[in-house]
């Protein structure tokens, strides 16, 4: 296994487009703490805050990862859905819909290195994991307290 088997155009690609939406999960997450009010504002200001750093040091590990391989990280940021409903359930489920679109990136990425780069696997199985950590705990806080299932929408 060597990063010369893999396409490189395609995996720097599929890098730019985790770093954009990295970058966009950057501003969701801040916006989304300015817009928490009541009793519940402090810690969940915190943890959004909290996903907004996490999503930023994401957004350097793809952007050194796509300079590795020669490439030019871009200047663009994912999509920004902005739907003006900001009440906790809904941010929540805005985040959780971001979280699995993330992943689901993820996943792109190590379909294209899988058994090519042990380097480029091993980074792209590490933020598949990250990325479900965060989906469940999302999950979780959408979840009626008392309730043990899995949130569906």
């Amino acid at each position: 296994m060597s990063s010369e088997n893999i396409d490189t155009e395609a995996v720097i690609a599929k890098l730019n487009q985790i770093l954009e939406m990295e970058l966009a999960g950057v501003v969701r997450y801040t916006h989304y703490s300015f817009m928490v009010f009541g009793y519940s504002r402090i810690p969940i200001v915190s943890w959004l805050r909290k996903e907004a750093d996490e999503g930023l040091a994401h957004a350097h590990e793809a952007g050194e990862m796509i300079t590795h391989l020669g490439g030019h990280p871009s200047l663009g940021i994912g999509p920004l859905l902005e739907t003006h409903n900001h009440d906790i359930g809904a941010i929540l489920r805005e985040s959780l819909e971001h979280e699995k679109a993330t992943l689901k990136v993820y996943f792109e990425l190590l379909d294209l290195v899988k058994d090519r780069s042990v380097f480029l696997e091993e980074y792209a199985r590490r933020l598949i994991s990250e990325e479900e950590i965060h989906q469940g705990e999302i999950n979780k806080m959408l979840r009626k307290p008392g309730e043990v299932g899995v949130f569906s929408p």
